[in-house]
C-alpha cells in the first residue's frame, strides 16, 4: 500500500514538473496535455487522473514554482513606517523577483488568457496585497491616483519595460518609479 501511495506521489511530481518545464519553456498556451505526459513520461489518461480539470493541473503547478521561488515580503515591509522608504523597498524586492522568475513570469502574463479564473484571481489577489501594502503608508492610503500609479510601479510590465525594454537596472527603475510616485502624492490634493 505504501509503495502504491509513494509511486503515485512520484507519479504526480512528474506530471507536475513537466508542466513547470513547459510552462516556463513554451508558455502555458503552448502547453498541451499530450506534451507533459511525453515529458513525464506517463499517458494522457495518467495525467487526467491526477489531474482532472485545468485549474487542478495549473493550481499544482504554481505552487510547485512558487515553492521554489523566494517570494517578495510585504509583510516585511509593512514594518517600514516612511511611505517613500517602503515603496522603495517593496519596488526592489518585487524588481528583484521579477528579475529571477522573469522566463517564467513572462510567458504566464503573455498566455493569461489560457490560465483559469481561478488561478488568476489567486496571483491577482497576491499583486493586490503587494500594491495596498505600498499604499497603505502614505496618507490617505486610499487616494485612487495614487494607488493606481503604485500599482503601475509594482506591475511585472512595468518592471519589464524598464529594465529589458529601456535597459535600466533594477536600482534605476526603482529610483524612477519611487520619484514618479512621490510626485504624484505632491500633486494631490
Amino acid at each position: 500500500m505504501r509503495k502504491r501511495a509513494e509511486d503515485v506521489d512520484r507519479t504526480r511530481q512528474r506530471i507536475v514538473e513537466a508542466a513547470v518545464h513547459l510552462h516556463g519553456t513554451a508558455g502555458p498556451a503552448a502547453t498541451s496535455i499530450a506534451a507533459i505526459a511525453e515529458r513525464a513520461g506517463v499517458t494522457r489518461l495518467t495525467v487526467y487522473r491526477h489531474f482532472p480539470d485545468d485549474t487542478a493541473l495549473f493550481t499544482a503547478c504554481s505552487a510547485h514554482w512558487l515553492a521554489r521561488q523566494t517570494l517578495p515580503d510585504p509583510d516585511g515591509w509593512a514594518r517600514i513606517a516612511d511611505p517613500v522608504e517602503r515603496l522603495a523597498v517593496g519596488l526592489a524586492d518585487l524588481y528583484r523577483h521579477y528579475r529571477e522568475g522573469e522566463a517564467m513570469l513572462a510567458l504566464v502574463h503573455r498566455d493569461q488568457h489560457v490560465v483559469p479564473p481561478a488561478v488568476r484571481d489567486l496571483r491577482l489577489g497576491a499583486f493586490r496585497r503587494y500594491v495596498d501594502t505600498l499604499a497603505d503608508a502614505w496618507p490617505r492610503p486610499h487616494d485612487p491616483v495614487r494607488t493606481a500609479v503604485i500599482g503601475h510601479a509594482a506591475a511585472f510590465t512595468t518592471w519589464h519595460s524598464l529594465c529589458r525594454d529601456q535597459q535600466l537596472t533594477n536600482e534605476q527603475a526603482v529610483d524612477v518609479m519611487t520619484a514618479l510616485v512621490r510626485t504624484v502624492h505632491a500633486t494631490r490634493p
